[in-house]
């Protein structure tokens, strides 16, 4: 049910106090938002996939590699987990039975790279990354992308598991078209987007984004992981975000370009993740599936402090947080309450 008093509540300390700050509404965390300096590097990342990409980046970070390397290694992990079947190897299909990835990569200079609708090779972060820095474009797509990757040594693979086949070939037995944002209601399912946000002990972020995206998706559909400024957005004076959930609500509200600019004006990273929420709650007040569930969108930022913040759409969001030598899980608070 949606907590209509904390929306009012929200709304009217809006029209009361303009741009100043909100206060930070109960979170939820296990760590303080508050980082103190001498605790960087620090990586945070969704879902509990996050965990090892966390492992992986914080490898980097510690053995001199830049941030910008490190996001990119972390969410290769993921991508490369066949068990996973939002992410890269083992990802589910769209309705046609094609995996197709989209993936993004930016870094702390501001340069960013992306592939969307791309299909046969393990690590489209990889390729973003090339995109990133062997061309002047920010975006390929489809068999241009396919194309490029091949240009540049990239190896082909086969991206359909078997197990990913069986659970198409069951879903279209089904004959029902409903993709799914997320998982919550399987515990022994992953989760949706790999999105990693990390800072370095020089205080420099980048941040990189994997996804196969919603199962059994329209063939050709793209989703916010691709997409910077919805998906993710880094900027080294202030702060970078990532998201993950139902991507058309990140693209409608270019949520993580939000979350940094409210960080700008003075937001903390938890209480700018929460106004992202409300944006999409106050303009976007259908957000029920057809079968009475609910989308999810979620959102994790860290700032130029070190600080970072969570907040999702509904329960069941959660992210992992590496930092001062301890790697957890934990669990997002959320606009609605079930």
């Amino acid at each position: 049910m949606q907590n209509r008093r904390k929306f009012i509540k929200h709304i009217a300390g809006i029209t009361a106090i303009g741009a100043l700050p909100l206060p930070v509404r109960a979170s939820g965390l296990l760590f303080s938002d508050k980082t103190n300096e001498q605790e960087l590097p620090v990586v945070l990342s969704t879902w509990n996939h996050g965990l090892e990409a966390n492992v992986e980046a914080m490898k980097i970070m510690q053995q001199g590699g830049s941030v910008l390397d490190a996001v990119e290694a972390g969410v290769r992990v993921t991508e490369a987990d066949a068990s996973n079947s939002s992410v890269g190897l083992g990802g589910l299909p769209d309705r046609d039975g094609q995996v197709t990835l989209d993936a993004c990569i930016m870094g702390p200079d501001g340069n960013a790279g992306s592939v969307c609708f791309m299909s046969d090779f393990l690590h489209p972060v990889s390729v973003a990354r090339a995109v990133m820095e062997k061309t002047p474009h920010v975006m390929l797509a489809g068999e241009g992308a396919k194309q490029f990757a091949m240009e540049q040594g990239f190896e082909q693979i086969q991206l359909l598991t078997p197990g990913s086949e069986k659970e198409w070939r069951r879903w279209i037995e089904r004959n029902e078209y409903e993709p799914k944002a997320n998982w919550e209601n399987d515990p022994n399912k992953y989760h949706d987007t790999i999105g990693l946000i990390a800072i370095d002990k020089n205080g420099d972020m980048a941040g990189a984004c994997s996804t196969s995206g919603m199962p059994f998706k329209l063939h050709g559909r793209v989703g916010d992981s691709p997409i910077i400024g919805a998906g993710l957005f880094v900027d080294n004076e202030v702060g970078a975000a990532t998201a993950t959930g139902m991507g058309e609500f990140m693209m409608k509200t270019l949520g993580s370009f939000l979350v940094v600019e409210l960080m700008r004006q003075g937001r903390s990273p938890q209480q700018a993740c929460e106004e992202a929420i409300y944006r999409i709650v106050s303009k976007y007040p259908k957000l029920k599936t057809e079968n009475g569930g609910m989308m999810q969108v979620g959102y994790i930022a860290i700032n130029k402090k070190g600080e970072m913040g969570a907040y999702s759409l509904v329960p069941g969001f959660n992210y992992a947080l590496y930092k001062g030598g301890e790697n957890q899980l934990i669990d997002s608070a959320s606009y609605f309450s079930g």
